[in-house]
């Protein structure tokens, strides 16, 4: 099923990561930045972070496993004791933007000042430098690749190509991609707040469980690499924490499941690669430089 399977440390049959992104009320700003601060209900629905962060903490600590958040730099900046208490529990941190803007809507030099700008929030309040990187609402341009490459970041986990990991490459450069798919966003499942137009039918968690699990059973069959996209102030909820807790419990007892950070599989895939272990599928970005020509025929 899987062509070019990686061999995972000490012979597990696949990779898991349960990411978050903990974006806050930063996309309230973005969604309607003209009427956000009259938004109040909405705030509190964004600002459960608070609460579902230090539940996430103790969960992962009970299991003694370390993972990766993907943080805004507005975030950052606005909920610095929350973020750092992630670090001081030694999860790794992530970058996701600045404010939750959407990279491919922007110019190049629109992009490449809140990327930096996201980039030297996160160092300047929690002292670490972002290794990795998901593109708000998974909107990866033109121009990504290049920044990233520039600031040695180690990994982008944006994007959906493959059931295991492989390379970007582009004119500056090239680094590893940890890809995952809407499927593992907690977003479709639960997500409702007709205030700023979303309208999904909410599921239940086991119904949503239903869905991550087969995922994971693929790759535990295949050896593939499973991320979850995840949010804390969605997925941190009681009912829906409780439930990933018995996820957790039930890979532990199945076995063979490294779980791991982003940064430590992409090192990983690194040393793997540079061993000759792997031999990883590479694809060169961006996939087209312009509309295709075949758009003329239809004029």
């Amino acid at each position: 099923m899987i062509q070019n399977p990686i061999k995972w440390p000490n012979d597990a049959r696949c990779a898991v990561a349960i990411t978050f992104d903990m974006d806050t009320d930063s996309i309230l700003h973005v969604a309607d930045p003209k009427t956000a601060d009259t938004k109040i209900c909405s705030a509190s629905w964004l600002r459960y972070d608070t609460i579902a962060i230090p539940r996430l903490l103790k969960m992962y600590e009970r299991y003694q496993i370390k993972q990766t958040f993907f943080i805004p730099g507005w975030t950052a900046e606005h909920y610095a004791e929350t973020v750092n208490s992630i670090v001081e529990a030694g999860h790794e941190i992530a970058l996701h933007g600045y404010l939750h803007e959407k990279p491919n809507t922007l110019s190049a030099q629109e992009e490449e000042y809140w990327f930096m700008r996201g980039f030297n929030a996160i160092r300047s309040v929690t002292g670490v430098q972002p290794r990795g990187f998901r593109a708000p609402n998974y909107r990866f341009s033109k121009h990504t690749l290049n920044y990233l490459v520039r600031e040695q970041f180690l990994y982008d986990s944006s994007l959906m190509g493959d059931d295991v990991p492989y390379v970007i490459e582009g004119g500056r450069g090239s680094l590893i991609e940890l890809p995952t798919e809407w499927v593992m966003d907690d977003w479709p499942q639960y997500t409702y707040n007709s205030e700023i137009g979303y309208t999904m039918q909410p599921n239940s968690p086991d119904r949503a469980m239903a869905v991550y699990l087969a995922e994971f059973e693929a790759a535990w069959e295949y050896g593939g690499l499973w991320i979850s996209v995840w949010h804390p102030f969605v997925s941190g909820r009681l009912a829906r924490c409780s439930r990933i807790d018995k996820m957790i419990q039930y890979m532990i007892e199945k076995g063979s499941v490294w779980f791991a950070t982003l940064g430590e599989i992409a090192s990983y895939v690194n040393d793997s690669i540079d061993g000759g272990r792997y031999v990883p599928r590479r694809e060169k970005l961006p996939y087209y430089n312009g509309p295709t020509e075949a758009l003329n025929l239809c004029k």
